[in-house]
């Protein structure tokens, strides 16, 4: 459903906010061994973060990532939207261009509801609400 891009922005979004509440910051060795990312490219998902506001990052010896209190209270669909855009929230199940109420490919009508109801789960999960499960040992980001 997700690219693996995104797989991994969503995790290492959720484990900088479950490690920095307290203002402290991690870095990206650190966030890889988590979440089980290669590095080069995890790097590139959180400048793509970075980019979009929804990470925080900060050069030098005391550096790292962190997410602050009003990047904590944003919807998860702004990571998947960041870094695979807002196909999976609009588009066509089978990814047909030209597919409509008019026009509707085999699975549009069973799709639409499918993806109403994965818009509003993702719009209504906080990126804090996922780090508070995290630290509570309620979810993984791990095999």
């Amino acid at each position: 459903m997700f690219s693996k891009a995104c797989e991994y922005g969503i995790r290492a979004t959720v484990y900088i906010a479950a490690e920095t509440v307290n203002g402290s910051k991690v870095g990206i060795d650190e966030i890889c061994a988590h979440i089980e990312a290669p590095k080069h490219f995890t790097a590139k998902i959180l400048q793509v973060l970075t980019r979009h506001e929804i990470v925080s990052s900060q050069k030098g010896v005391n550096g790292g990532f962190y997410i602050d209190p009003q990047q904590q209270r944003m919807p998860i669909k702004l990571i998947v939207e960041a870094i695979d855009g807002n196909k999976l929230f609009i588009g066509c199940g089978l990814g047909l261009k030209q597919c409509s109420e008019e026009r509707p490919c085999p699975l549009h009508h069973q799709f639409v509801g499918i993806r109403e109801a994965l818009n509003k789960m993702m719009d209504e999960t906080t990126i804090d609400r996922l780090a508070v499960k995290l630290k509570n040992g309620e979810i993984v980001l791990m095999h």
